[in-house]
């Protein structure tokens, strides 16, 4: 009687294919049938930044490549659901996973084969190429504006909140971009940026009341859509008129923004955190409902996100006031809700949210804890947050260094008194040219 064919697990994320991938196939296969456990775009999020390529665009092809017998999704960082399901009599891994985040994946691999006799085959890491390098090579030549956009969709399709932080320049954005930290072996870094009103605004040394117009604001979008590859949500201020707010979505979705957020006031802009201590008016739900689904019926893709902001709270209304407004604009076509405080204290914020969750479940929630910043991404995360923005820290945090260092040059009466306060002339230098 002929033996059955042994069983070999391989799992990979398989963004971008390349000889180190192929060298474990092709090994693996002379082990017995290779059933690949491609990771979701969910699995590679808890780790390291969205896959270029799709699920489904991954798995086809793996799926074409010879040595492959069957490929079946890993929803986790973690092996042993899958492991525990196909009981493999091998799993075959590049032994590149001995430490960090993947260290204690290996080892709970190890214990899982136990159970049935299997065995872990390490394959010795293919030098000079790897798909992180891939992945900086894609990022020097850039993405295209569809690929962008799409991208807010997918992340929110991943991860269970998203951290956006505000951009106001090309620098800034490329700080974004780029600034990360390693916590126990997970990368942890910004999703996205954040095209503020306000900061636009003032770096342009110009008042917080839609004064720039959105044509001049493009400017800034284009600045940072030219060295950047993370989705963009635009702070569109009131939106103006509907049949403006209309043509300025399917400007943005030419551009490649993801998403644009629009407040429910009417008159002449004011910031919000003032409150009432200016004059502000609401607009009319019904009316403002009318501009979202103008602009829903006037957008070209399914792809582009309309947020609308609520500012009931911030002008001290009853949170039924804040509540309806959402059942309102969702029922209106709005994809998500940004509710609003200037409240130190976040309980008002999370009261929203749990009333608003009970009611859309689905929809997407973003807060702004500018003012209420005392609460952790884990503790929004668990009230049902799906984006948190941080609206205005990257400028809040440069102009005091930069007056700082004009004083300091008036009062000493030259530089050398505040060098030791500066980024180097070549660091700086060496920071653009290396993105």
């Amino acid at each position: 009687m002929k033996s059955k064919k042994k069983t070999i697990y391989v799992g990979m994320s398989a963004d971008l294919i390349h000889p180190g991938h192929l060298n474990i196939l092709s090994t693996a296969s002379k082990y017995g049938d290779v059933i690949v456990g491609l990771l979701t775009d969910k699995a590679i999020a808890s780790y390291k930044r969205l896959p270029f390529m799709e699920f489904s665009q991954r798995e086809i092809i793996i799926k074409s490549i010879k040595y492959v017998h069957k490929v079946v999704p890993q929803e986790s960082l973690d092996y042993c659901d899958n492991l525990e399901k196909y009981k493999p009599n091998y799993v075959i891994h590049g032994d590149d996973w001995t430490s960090g985040i993947q260290k204690k994946t290996r080892e709970r691999v190890i214990e899982s084969l136990k159970k049935w006799g299997g065995e872990l085959v390490e394959i010795p890491y293919t030098k000079n190429i790897s798909s992180t390098k891939l992945n900086m090579a894609l990022k020097e030549i850039g993405i295209t504006p569809e690929i962008r956009l799409k991208s807010l969709k997918r992340l929110l399709n991943s991860k269970s909140i998203l951290k956006f932080m505000e951009i106001h320049s090309g620098l800034s954005s490329l700080i974004v971009e780029n600034t990360k930290i390693d916590i126990n072996g997970k990368v942890n870094e910004f999703d996205g940026m954040w095209g503020s009103s306000l900061t636009d605004s003032t770096s342009r040394g110009m008042p917080d009341n839609e004064s720039v117009d959105f044509s001049s604001r493009l400017q800034m979008i284009n600045d940072a859509l030219q060295v950047t590859t993370k989705p963009i949500i635009f702070d569109a201020d009131t939106g103006g008129i509907k049949e403006h707010f209309g043509l300025m979505v399917r400007n943005l979705e030419r551009l490649g923004v993801s998403a644009v957020i629009i407040e429910d006031k009417t008159g002449l802009k004011q910031n919000s955190l003032f409150g009432n201590d200016v004059i502000q008016h609401q607009d009319d739900p019904k009316l403002f409902s009318e501009k979202i689904k103008f602009a829903k019926k006037n957008q070209i893709t399914e792809d582009f996100m309309i947020f609308a902001r609520i500012e009931s709270l911030i002008l001290d209304k009853p949170m039924e006031d804040a509540v309806e407004r959402a059942h309102i604009y969702s029922e209106a076509g709005a994809d998500g809700i940004m509710i609003h405080s200037r409240k130190k204290n976040p309980g008002e914020i999370l009261e929203f949210s749990k009333l608003f969750k009970k009611q859309y479940p689905s929809k997407y929630l973003i807060v702004v804890p500018t003012s209420f910043n005392e609460i952790y991404d884990f503790e929004l995360q668990k009230a049902g947050v799906s984006i948190v923005i941080y609206a205005n820290q990257l400028i809040r945090a440069a102009y005091p260094a930069m007056i700082s260092a004009a004083q300091g040059i008036l009062k000493y009466g030259r530089s050398k008194e505040i060098e030791k306060k500066l980024m180097s002339v070549k660091d700086i230098l060496k920071f653009i040219s290396n993105l």
